[in-house]
């Protein structure tokens, strides 16, 4: 069903509000701006499959399905949840994201393809990966691709659920699609925007705050017209302007990677007054969860890491999804935002890793390749 009219997205919205959940799915690109535009959406409701598209309609609408009590079935939901915030201001309110929750049943972040396949011995359709989704009319082929995203995942709810209930893991299904739903989608802040360029570690401090600010630049100057940071100002240039700082204009065109057709015009300017005002900033590159462990957490971390690894095979659960090396730094730093502390994550591994710290418990080899966990007598 290509619904291409608002009173069509209406009258699909009407009908889905009073269902108990829906199926969703996005196409979109970014490669050539800095928002993300959505192209195709895709919503299933009993047995059918509407394609929405959102070239032709209002998508402000979709506020209207977001905010229902109906749940939202998708599957590796993070880019669609930004891409539905940009496009209509809101994201659904309640998700079952299929590709998370089946980490709770002994899967490995699985695609859709292989979670459809190994679940209900189904292949889908495959797809060409550069097809244009902006261009129209679709083709056929292209509708039942797309199409082929949402079909199955009420199966899937259906077959993820019942194991999940078996388990007794169906809120900790519930609170990581929670988790995920309320991470934060978006434009970055731009100040932060130089912690992404890949080399930005090997500047000298000096040359950090200039860093910062050029990049905070070229953030906002991508984010006004709506083009990729790199089409503005290129990273290799970018760390040229930092090494060099400049003065004038007539400076910049010694930089590699920096054209003269860039800098014409008050682009230049700007760039030197970035430049300027990033002199007097001390910029600091904070710890990330890639940095070297502080020495006395070391053998902590370790411990740590081994003993979630082996809680993850024992209860057949993603490691991932027990907890991230950050994770652990978290616990071990006392920090009021550790995920290990609360919630399911704690009632499988946190209470452990209490006792490992406080010394009440170590972990010791069971002769077969396993670890278990022993009490300590204190002296």
């Amino acid at each position: 069903m290509w619904i291409d009219t608002d009173a069509a997205l209406n009258a699909l919205i009407d009908e889905v509000v009073v269902s108990d959940r829906y199926a969703l799915d996005t196409e979109f690109h970014r490669e050539k701006t800095y928002y993300p535009k959505l192209a195709l959406l895709q919503i299933r409701i009993g047995e059918s499959t509407a394609l929405v598209d959102p070239l032709a309609v209002d998508t402000t609408l979709l506020v209207r399905l977001f905010e229902a009590d109906s749940l939202c079935v998708v599957h590796a939901a993070q880019q669609d949840l930004e891409v539905l915030q940009h496009a209509s201001g809101a994201i659904p309110k309640r998700i079952f994201d299929t590709q998370l929750s089946s980490g709770f049943i002994g899967m490995s972040t699985p695609s859709l393809a292989s979670l459809v396949q190994n679940e209900l011995k189904i292949s889908l359709p495959k797809g060409d990966r550069l097809t244009d989704w902006l261009r129209r009319p679709l083709t056929a082929d292209q509708q039942k691709y797309a199409a082929s995203d949402v079909d199955y995942l009420f199966v899937l709810h259906d077959s993820i659920m019942a194991r999940l209930n078996e388990l007794g893991r169906a809120s900790w299904a519930e609170e990581a699609c929670e988790e995920l739903r309320k991470r934060p989608n978006g434009p970055q802040d731009p100040t932060d925007a130089w912690l992404r360029i890949k080399e930005v570690r090997t500047l000298k401090p000096a040359s950090r705050g200039v860093a910062q600010a050029v990049a905070e630049w070229r953030e906002r100057k991508a984010m006004q017209h709506d083009m990729p940071p790199r089409r503005v100002l290129s990273d290799i240039a970018l760390l040229g302007v930092a090494h060099a700082m400049p003065h004038t204009v007539a400076e910049l065109s010694s930089i590699r990677g920096l054209e003269s057709r860039q800098i014409g015009g008050q682009v230049g300017q700007e760039i030197v007054d970035a430049v300027s005002a990033g002199r007097a900033v001390e910029a600091k590159i904070p710890h990330t969860e890639h940095d070297d462990v502080d020495k006395e957490f070391r053998p902590a971390m370790s411990l740590i890491a081994a003993w979630i690894g082996e809680l993850a095979r024992e209860h057949h659960v993603d490691a991932t999804l027990l907890g991230t090396r950050q994770d652990i730094m978290d616990l071990l730093r006392k920090s009021k935002d550790s995920r290990l502390s609360t919630g399911w994550r704690a009632e499988i591994v946190g209470r452990d890793i209490e006792k490992i710290l406080t010394g009440e418990a170590g972990l010791s080899f069971d002769g077969r390749g396993r670890l278990r966990l022993l009490p300590t007598t204190l002296q």
